[in-house]
C-alpha cells in the first residue's frame, strides 16, 4: 500500500512538471516564431503574378505539440485573385491549416492507427495535449486525400513516361507484385444502387483494391522462396480497376520492375487481377495462387461427391498431386472423364472452365523450380493488417473519402514511407 501511494505521488509530480514544462515550451514557442510577422513591405508578389496589398497583422490561434498558441502574421490581399495571402504561414508550414507540423503528423499517426477517439484519448494521456476526435479525423482523412492526390499525378506521370523513378539501391533479384481486393463497410449513402452478395442482395461494403509489392534473393534450407525483410510496399484505391493498374504500375517501376532480373504477378483467379497483369506487365510471370486453385477442386469435388461415392479421397488427392505438379490438362482430362449428367456436368464444366483460363498460371512446378512464390498470402495478409485492423472493426461505417483517406496513411506507414509523407503533402492548402 506504502509503494503504491508513493508511485502515485510520484506520477502526480510528473504530470505536474510536464504540464508546467508544457505550458513554459509553449510560451516560448509562442514568442519564437511571432517574433517575425512575415512583413515583407506595402506590396509582395501573389504567387501568381500580382501585387498583393499588405492590410494589417492579424491574429490566428494554432495547436502545437506544446499547446496553443496566438501568432500574429502580416496580411496581404491580392485583388487580382480576391485572395488573402500570409507569407509567415507559408514559411512556417502552416499555411491554411490550424495545426503545427508536429501536432498535424501526431493527429495523422494516431488516426491511421486507432479509431478517431481513442487517438484523441491517447494523445491527451501520453502527450497532455486536447485535441478532439473530430478534428483528428477531419486532419487525417484530409492529409489522406491531399496524399491520394500526390500519388495520382506521380502515378500517371511515372506510366506516361514523364517522371522517371530515381534507382534506390542495387537492382531487385526478383520483384514481385500480388493483387486482392476486400470489402470495407460504408454507410448507406454509399451504397445505393449497388448489388450485394448476402441473401437480401443489399450491399453493405465496397471494395478497396490492394497491391503489395516486395522483393525476393534467397531460398531457405529446404529450397522455399524467402521474402526479404521489409521488402514490402503497399497501394490501395477504391477506384477502378483501370485506375488501381496505374498505381501499381507505378509502384512497380519505383521499385525496381524495369531493372530487376525477374518478376512475378501474384494473385487469385480474378479476372480482372490478370487483365491488370496483362495490360501493365505482360512480361511478368504470372502465378495464380496455389491454395486458392486448391480450394477450386475442393468445391468441385463436394458438389460431386454422391456420384464419386467410396472414390471421394482418392479422386481429391489424384487431382491435388496433378495441380502441384502444374498438370491442368490431365485433371481436366480427369474429370471429364467421369461422364457425368447434367447438371452435374455443366458443374463440373463451371469448374473447370477456371483452370483451364488459368493454366499458364498454374505450372507450379515449374514455378517452383525457379525458386518463385506460388501463394498470395503476403497481399492476403495486407488486407487484413493494412485494411481490415483499422476499416473493418466492430460498427464502423465509413465514407468512401474518409476510408480511402485513412487507407493512404495506412499504406505509407506500412511500406515504411511515413517521413517520406510529408514531402507530398507540402502544398497541402486543406483546413482543418
Amino acid at each position: 500500500m506504502a509503494g503504491r501511494r508513493r508511485a502515485e505521488g510520484v506520477a502526480g509530480l510528473e504530470l505536474a512538471i510536464r504540464t508546467a514544462m508544457t505550458k513554459l515550451g509553449g510560451s516560448l514557442l509562442e514568442q519564437l516564431l511571432g517574433a517575425d510577422t512575415g512583413y515583407g513591405g506595402t506590396a509582395i508578389d501573389c504567387g501568381a503574378g500580382h501585387q498583393a496589398t499588405f492590410v494589417s497583422n492579424r491574429e490566428k490561434t494554432f495547436g502545437t505539440v506544446l499547446g496553443p498558441i496566438v501568432l500574429s502574421r502580416a496580411y496581404y490581399h491580392c485583388s487580382d485573385c480576391h485572395a488573402g495571402v500570409v507569407p509567415r504561414d507559408h514559411q512556417l508550414g502552416m499555411a491554411n491549416v490550424s495545426m503545427s507540423p508536429g501536432l498535424r503528423a501526431m493527429a495523422d499517426r494516431v488516426g491511421e492507427t486507432v479509431p478517431f477517439a481513442k487517438g484523441s484519448t491517447l494523445i491527451s494521456e501520453l502527450a497532455g495535449i486536447s485535441l478532439g476526435a473530430k478534428r483528428i479525423e477531419r486532419r487525417a482523412e484530409t492529409d489522406g486525400a491531399a496524399l491520394i492526390e500526390a500519388a495520382n499525378q506521380e502515378a500517371a506521370a511515372m506510366v506516361a513516361g514523364q517522371l522517371l523513378p530515381l534507382p534506390v539501391g542495387e537492382a531487385p533479384q526478383k520483384l514481385y507484385v500480388a493483387m486482392d481486393g476486400t470489402g470495407v463497410p460504408m454507410v448507406a449513402a454509399e451504397l445505393a444502387g449497388r448489388k450485394g452478395k448476402g441473401p437480401d442482395g443489399k450491399a453493405r461494403t465496397r471494395e478497396v483494391k490492394l497491391a503489395v509489392a516486395f522483393t525476393q534473393t534467397k531460398l531457405d534450407d529446404d529450397g522455399y522462396p524467402v521474402r526479404d525483410l521489409d521488402s514490402s510496399s503497399y497501394v490501395a484505391t477504391f477506384e477502378p480497376a483501370e485506375h488501381f493498374g496505374v498505381l501499381v504500375e507505378a509502384e512497380a517501376r519505383r521499385r525496381g520492375s524495369d531493372r530487376a532480373g525477374c518478376m512475378v504477378i501474384l494473385g487469385d483467379g480474378s479476372p480482372w487481377i490478370w487483365n491488370l497483369a496483362e495490360s501493365h506487365f505482360p512480361a511478368a510471370t504470372h502465378i495464380v495462387d496455389l491454395y486458392h486453385a486448391r480450394q477450386h477442386i475442393h468445391d468441385m469435388a463436394k458438389l460431386i461427391a454422391p456420384i464419386l461415392g467410396s472414390r471421394y479421397h482418392r479422386w481429391v488427392d489424384d487431382r491435388l498431386a496433378q495441380l502441384d505438379a502444374g498438370h491442368i490438362e490431365g485433371l481436366c482430362s480427369a474429370a471429364r472423364q467421369l461422364k457425368l449428367a447434367k447438371p452435374a456436368d455443366n458443374v463440373v464444366e463451371a469448374a473447370l472452365a477456371y483452370f483451364e483460363t488459368n493454366a499458364e498460371r498454374m505450372r507450379y512446378a515449374t514455378f517452383r523450380a525457379s525458386g518463385h512464390f506460388v501463394g498470395s498470402g503476403t497481399v492476403e495478409s495486407g488486407c487484413k493488417a493494412v485494411i481490415g485492423q483499422r476499416l473493418k472493426l466492430s460498427g464502423m461505417r465509413w465514407a468512401e473519402h474518409g476510408a480511402a483517406g485513412i487507407a493512404a496513411l495506412r499504406c505509407q506507414e506500412a511500406s515504411g514511407r511515413w517521413e517520406q509523407l510529408w514531402q507530398r503533402l507540402d502544398n497541402q492548402t486543406s483546413v482543418a
